[in-house]
């Protein structure tokens, strides 16, 4: 699954990634999960502005599906570009 969002100005490219999920120790091996790709560019302009990222959830476990991946990868990029915009004011 790949979407590309616009935001303030920035493409927010985001992709779902499937990965073998790991197993905790005692507990049984909890099968896929997923990876959100993020890649954020200025509109109109061929190099992206940040590095491309690689983020599971918050709590460090992959999502649970590819949709979850994706807006959590959109909400994260929103956040960087809210960032930057504060710093560039400031």
């Amino acid at each position: 699954m790949n979407r590309i969002y616009d935001y303030l100005g920035f493409e927010v490219e985001v992709s779902a990634e499937a990965h073998p999920g790991l197993a905790e120790p005692g507990k049984p091996h909890d099968g896929l999960g997923y990876v959100a790709v993020v890649t954020i560019t200025k509109a109109g302009q061929p190099v992206s502005c940040f590095t491309s990222l690689r983020l599971g959830e918050a709590d460090g476990h992959l999502f649970r599906n590819e949709v979850d991946a994706v807006m959590g990868g959109f909400s994260a990029g929103r956040r960087l570009i809210e960032d930057l915009g504060h710093n560039e004011r400031g």
